[in-house]
């Protein structure tokens, strides 16, 4: 094991932190410069971070000198899990320091507990959206602006991931670059759309740059404030969910919530497929098997969501107690909106879809599992593992009663071979024994009344799926902040297993691991 290496470019991951810091901190100083008193604590806080963060970056980057220039199968997991373990550390402390210098003004804030911003942090990283925020005077609305940007901005950085900007901005990494690569991107098989790993990282962030110019003008002329539709893209193209007040997405016009839904379906779109786009290859991507199932499943979902909430009493964020009666515009925008949020993993709500009944809860429930597409922000098992899944039973099912009939599993054109469909069994099967684990740990180390089995499932659901509101006490208008101490960090650990895809995290526990064998 390489751990020298892998600590020198620990501490350069880091750095790049640092330097997002430093941006969101001077943007904050700025403000406070001109006057926003609110922003001062918040400027500090930030500052404060970037020099630890750059001081911690390089003490690790300066202790990493000396050993081999080598990045393998072993040092890409351990380097991709910890810079995601201790990124969240880092982007936690300006959390922190704020809630201790606002002590006196903002009494029992939750960020006064390290925990609670660990566990916002991990939430924004990880884009599951899940937050300890709201109600009770600790509103989201009540942040400084410049945590706001930095909370959001967590998202948007780790939308593609950390990693993957590393690899873009330090090509020389080499043949080690397209393994880390390989560990970060989410779904079974990487993107690749360029020969070299580096210009595929540097391809896709690209896309993601245009993309969020695209959204923030769009936002902006559908008449929200530059600081909002700026915070809300980075965290509807991440897949994130994280809003700049607690009503999330409920008190938007009709108007930015069409747009939000679009670019929630983009972000959750295989990225891959928008370099074809850009070389004209437009029959590869339309044939796409992967990509005609996910947008089928959404019109699907968001059918059977409707049909079950129209006319009926309907309750946004913004004014959960006063329902109306949801004509047919309102419940095909609320249940269009929701049922993309939670497929793609996002987590923005518009309505309190915890009081829509039985169907819609179930129909939620599975979307949070099945997800968006391989290769894209998106969270969940995804949708190629459900499709190949399918064809394996049904494969399985044939021989059954045809034992002597040989049969070629293919999504698409591409044939599914034994190892590719061993681990994708093998990984939805781990999905479903963490799940049950974190909801039954999550019913262990919680006493209170409030955590009910239906809460204790689908928080444990939301936050490995990285979704971010899941049913009951931890449903569209509510939040994490109840849970106790114990439970937030098994909470964290189920985010960061899930944005991972589980073996980066869990090969850590294993002796052989480290003994290199």
């Amino acid at each position: 094991m390489n751990l020298l290496f892998v600590t020198r470019q620990l501490g350069l991951v880091l750095l790049v932190l640092s330097l997002s810091l430093l941006a969101v901190g001077g943007w904050s100083a700025a403000q406070a410069m001109t006057g926003v008193s609110a922003e001062t604590e918040a400027a500090k806080a930030l500052v404060v971070t970037v020099v630890f963060g750059a001081i911690l970056g390089c003490v690790l980057w300066w202790s990493g000198r000396g050993g081999p220039v080598q990045l393998g199968r072993r040092e890409a997991m351990l380097l991709v899990a910890t810079s995601w373990l201790l990124g969240a550390g880092l982007a936690a402390v300006p959390y922190f320091i704020w809630a201790c210098l606002t002590h006196d003004a903002h009494p029992g804030h939750p960020f006064a507990n390290p925990i609670d911003c660990y566990f916002e942090a991990m939430s924004g990283l990880t884009t599951t959206g899940a937050t300890v925020l709201g109600h009770d005077g600790h509103m989201i609305e009540q942040l400084p602006r410049g945590l706001l940007l930095w909370r959001s901005l967590t998202q948007w950085l780790g939308g593609l991931g950390i990693v993957v900007l590393f690899v873009a901005v330090l090509p020389t990494l080499g043949v080690g670059g397209k393994r880390l690569f390989r560990v970060e991107s989410p779904g079974p098989a990487a993107p690749g759309v360029r020969p070299r790993i580096g210009q595929t990282a540097r391809a896709l962030w690209l896309i993601y740059l245009t993309l969020t110019l695209v959204e923030v003008l769009a936002l902006w002329l559908a008449g929200a404030s530059f600081f909002d539709a700026l915070c809300h893209t980075f965290t509807t193209l991440a897949t994130g969910g994280f809003s700049t007040r607690d009503s999330s997405a409920g008190g938007e016009s009709p108007a930015i919530q069409i747009i939000l839904i679009v670019f929630m379906i983009l972000g959750g779109i295989n990225f891959g497929l928008y370099y074809h786009l850009t070389r004209g290859r437009f029959r590869q991507v339309w044939t796409n098997t992967e990509l005609r199932f996910y947008i089928g499943l959404l019109a699907v979902a968001t059918m059977i969501v409707v049909i079950t909430i129209l006319n009926r009493p309907l309750a946004t964020t913004a004014a959960p107690n006063q329902p109306v009666k949801a004509a047919a515009g309102q419940a095909l925008l609320h249940g269009a909106f929701q049922v993309v949020s939670i497929q793609t993993g996002t987590g923005f709500c518009t309505a309190n879809f915890d009081t829509w009944g039985f169907t819609a809860d179930a129909v939620f429930l599975a979307l949070m599992f099945v997800g968006a597409s391989a290769g894209s922000t998106g969270g969940g098992i995804k949708v190629i593992r459900i499709l190949i899944m399918v064809k394996v039973f049904i494969a399985e099912l044939e021989r059954a009663f045809r034992p002597n009939v040989v049969r070629t599993v293919k999504v698409g054109n591409a044939v599914v071979n034994l190892d590719h469909r061993i681990s994708t069994l093998v990984y939805i099967l781990g999905i479903v024994v963490l799940f049950i684990v974190g909801a039954v740990l999550l019913m262990w180390f919680e006493s209170s009344a409030d955590c009910t089995f239906r809460t204790a499932a689908t928080a444990s659901a939301a936050t490995l799926n990285n979704i971010g509101p899941g049913l009951g006490r931890v449903g569209a208008i509510e939040n994490y902040g109840w849970f106790s101490g114990p439970s937030k960090v098994l909470l964290s650990l189920l985010m960061v297993l899930g944005r991972l895809e589980l073996f980066a995290i869990l090969v850590l526990l294993s002796p052989r691991f480290w003994r290199g064998e």
